[in-house]
């Protein structure tokens, strides 16, 4: 019991409550992007909220939580570093390999699919190309 100003009010200990990943130990996997996957991300004021390609590796505990993307553009100029890969669920446009950026992982907001083993050995050939490796 505790004295307020309104008279005598009980007082309950706080419980603090546990998501499960906290219990788990399990960290969510399904936000951390995967190479491959094209995501929604919000790239900033001038660069928008656009698809991107996931082309880095899953991150650990020890690293920063940023990911190295290729964004998606649906004005394509006809650049030799502009790849047009076709998918059902995008608008027709190419994924500008010299725009390519690390993003922090809070700036993804949903998953919108994935590209195939063919589709990311295009993007893979064009970027080697690019970065003369």
């Amino acid at each position: 019991m505790m004295l307020t100003a309104f008279g005598l009010r009980r007082t309950r200990p706080l419980r603090l409550r546990k998501c499960s990943c906290c219990l788990t130990g399990k960290k969510d996997e399904a936000l951390q992007p995967k190479r491959s996957e094209v995501w929604l991300a919000d790239l900033g004021l001038a660069a928008k909220v656009r698809p991107v390609l996931v082309i880095s590796v899953a991150y650990a505990d020890a690293d920063y939580a940023l990911v190295c993307v290729i964004p998606r553009t649906a004005s394509a100029r006809g650049s030799q570093f502009e790849v047009g890969v076709e998918v059902p669920w995008l608008q027709p446009g190419a994924y500008s390999l010299q725009g390519m950026l690390a993003v922090p992982a809070a700036k993804f907001l949903r998953k919108l699919g994935a590209l195939d083993a063919k589709q990311m050995q295009e993007i893979e050939s064009a970027l080697k190309r690019w970065l003369g490796i």
